[in-house]
């Protein structure tokens, strides 16, 4: 069994080391060990990152290869991990340049693969926080996403975590669409189309990464920010997938409640905290990305990076 850990990376040096450490740290108790190579894909057009996996490489515990893909955008980086791995193994999992993994993390992913025998199997990003984060933002939760038990049939996967049969990518059109570059939401494209065609999704709860939070993610105009293009990715995808007229009407009326919901939450909030208040904020922010998305509006978050 041949498994491609696939990581992404782009002007984060210190992030891809930590990673990089966390997957030599991989432990496999089960006796299934597979053999893993770990592929880089720098998406800088100066590959920054060659000079850490040059360092790397003749000591690493698994094979490590370095490849540059000079196009701008993060489904031109994913459709190269897909070009290299297609042919040659059969699962690539793909892991972000700013987590690291629980030492399980791989074998938990295949364990639960074994199990069910789908195409794709994700599981929890959990996040760290690199500095001290304020009060409110742990209180209220911005960061955290949802878990469900192991064996939960999912619609959809993140690429942070997640494993996928390569024989998915045997359809030339299972691909990352380049409209969604430098926006963000490819993964949610990709995995609703897959979907569509009969590829089951299941969760691995135990299958555990960890995402550092820095700095520069600590402020409210992050969480609005990230929680419109949540929205507009989402509407897009569905515009774009072409679902029927009433879905898409209905996903309106819901960016339109979430806009009224949060504008009448407002005042009430002012005298209740910030966490109160954020939360109106971001449920108005998240409603206007998706009526915007469905107004075929793009927003390009990934214009910028943050960490190192």
């Amino acid at each position: 069994m041949k498994v491609a850990i696939c990581v992404l990376t782009y002007k984060r040096p210190e992030g891809l080391r930590q990673l990089l450490a966390g997957l030599a740290q991989l432990d496999f108790t089960s006796g299934h060990a597979p053999e893993v190579h770990v592929l880089v894909i720098d998406n800088d057009p100066e590959s920054s990152a060659s000079a850490i996996c040059s360092r790397l490489q003749d000591g690493y515990r698994w094979t490590l290869r370095l490849f540059h893909e000079p196009r701008r955008g993060i489904s031109h980086a994913r459709n190269a991990a897909i070009q290299l791995t297609k042919d040659t193994y059969d699962f690539m999992a793909f892991i972000d340049d700013d987590e690291v993994p629980d030492p399980r993390w791989l074998e938990a992913l295949m364990l639960v693969q074994r199990t069910y025998q789908v195409d794709v199997v994700t599981g929890p990003v959990l996040p760290v926080f690199g500095h001290a984060a304020p009060v409110w933002s742990v209180k209220g939760g911005f960061y955290e996403r949802s878990r469900h038990p192991t064996g939960y049939h999912m619609e959809l996967a993140r690429t942070g975590n997640v494993l996928i049969h390569t024989k998915v990518f045997a359809r030339d059109e299972n691909r990352f669409d380049p409209r969604y570059a430098l926006t963000g939401g490819e993964d949610t494209h990709f995995f609703l189309r897959i979907s569509k065609q009969g590829h089951q999704i299941i969760w691995a709860d135990e299958a555990v990464v960890y995402e550092t939070v820095p700095a520069s993610r600590m402020k409210l105009g992050w969480i609005l920010q990230r929680a419109y293009r949540a929205g507009n990715t989402y509407a897009l995808c569905e515009r774009d997938i072409q679902l029927p007229t009433r879905k898409l009407l209905l996903r309106a009326l819901k960016g339109l409640a979430r806009i009224t919901i949060g504008a009448i939450l407002i005042l009430p909030a002012v005298g209740m905290g910030r966490v109160r208040l954020y939360k109106a904020l971001q449920q108005i922010s998240l409603g206007a990305g998706m009526v915007m998305g469905l107004a075929g509006r793009r927003y390009e978050e990934y214009r910028q990076t943050h960490g190192t």
